[in-house]
């Protein structure tokens, strides 16, 4: 599926991830609008990669333009 298709998916709370990637990567989700110190937290996008763990994920082009997405189960 496309990104575009896979967007309203994350917004529902389910992972996502590409199948053309190596396999390290074991989803993308999305965390929602929080606060920290009192002060607003955007909602921003998490990747988990096998054995690191949690870091922050920004799409590229290729990502975007990609049609390999999938919902993770």
């Amino acid at each position: 599926m496309k990104f575009e298709e896979a967007l309203p998916r994350l917004r529902a709370g389910e992972k996502i991830i590409r199948s053309g990637w190596p396999g390290a990567e074991l989803y993308v989700k999305l965390v929602g609008e929080s606060a920290i110190d009192g002060e607003k937290l955007n909602p921003y996008l998490l990747i988990n990669v096998e054995g690191e763990g949690y870091t922050m994920f920004t799409p590229t082009v290729c990502d975007l333009l990609a049609e390999d997405w999938e919902i993770v189960k």
